[in-house]
């Protein structure tokens, strides 16, 4: 396992090779994610990249095809299979520089997901903040499903989650069970407690849920999250991701509330059971997810 520190227009961020992960992010000296250690890993996912599916997979089974296929249950409380396969695993380096670091992992060796998937993930860092890209490409003969989201806590500035302002244009979310966090309903947002559209402090507020109908703003969904100096963090990733899931940080360890999940996603909780979003990869197609964070 390896770390590397990248440096660029007051921006300074730290990748780590185990789960290809975001391990800090700072904007002259001002943190911008919710840190964590190189090398090691986190019951909160803090930072992580989760392929070949985000969030929770019911019950750690799916069909696709004719196969029917099972992968561990690493929630058990839930019954569920939770960020996919990879937030684990040392991630081979294609490249470094300074600036940017290329990180690569192939699948395909789980018995529960045989398919060839090789994933890249590109950080790079400049006068305009972090840039992160993640592509896949299937190298099998068969086509393989797909999902994938990164996993930052994002910082506003001083205090936490309750003293920030969150504003997200999402016209749609998606409510879980209670017990297992899996999708029950989509709710419309319009005048209700998640509707985040002219934005609103999140005193109070406890999230664990997917946003959809998102509206681009000069091409890119945007999430703008900010503290009560006026100062915080702008969050803008590819409209082709059409859902993103934010979460309060009600459960960081050793830091409750500290930062607010902010995950890009192509497609929903249990997608590989529901199909809704999910990309389906032909042999040698590629996908891409790309988003990018920067101080405000």
């Amino acid at each position: 396992m390896t770390s590397f520190p990248l440096a660029a227009g007051g921006y300074t961020a730290l990748v780590d090779t185990l789960g290809a992960a975001l391990c800090a992010l700072e904007h002259d000296g001002r943190a911008l994610v919710v840190a964590r250690e190189p090398g090691t890993t986190t019951e909160d996912f803090r930072g992580v990249v989760c392929a070949p599916w985000p969030n929770r997979l019911a019950d750690g089974r799916y069909r696709f095809g004719d196969r029917r296929l099972e992968v561990p249950v690493t929630e058990p409380e839930r019954g569920t299979a939770l960020h996919g396969l990879v937030f684990d695993r040392d991630w081979e380096v294609v490249s470094s520089s300074p600036t940017d670091v290329v990180l690569a992992l192939r699948l395909g060796a789980d018995p529960g997901y045989p398919f060839a998937v090789r994933v890249e993930v590109h950080y790079t860092l400049g006068e305009d903040g972090l840039r992160v890209g993640i592509r896949a490409r299937n190298e099998g003969e068969t086509a393989a499903p797909f999902g994938c989201c990164s996993h930052p806590y994002v910082v506003a500035g001083p205090g936490n989650v309750d003293d920030w302002v969150l504003e997200l244009d999402a016209s749609g979310m998606l409510q879980v069970s209670p017990d297992r966090l899996l999708p029950t309903v989509l709710e419309d947002t319009a005048g209700g407690a998640f509707d985040f559209r002219a934005g609103r402090p999140l005193r109070g507020a406890s999230i664990d849920n997917p946003f959809t109908g998102l509206v681009p703003r000069d091409g890119r969904c945007t999430v703008r999250l900010t503290a009560p100096d006026g100062h915080g963090a702008l969050l803008g990733w590819d409209p082709r991701a059409a859902w993103v899931q934010i979460h309060t940080g009600d459960h960081i360890v050793g830091a409750p509330r500290s930062g607010l999940a902010v995950e890009p996603m192509d497609c929903p909780p249990d997608a590989f059971n529901s199909g809704q979003d999910l990309v389906v990869l032909a042999p040698g197609a590629e996908h891409t997810l790309d988003w990018e964070l920067r101080a405000f």
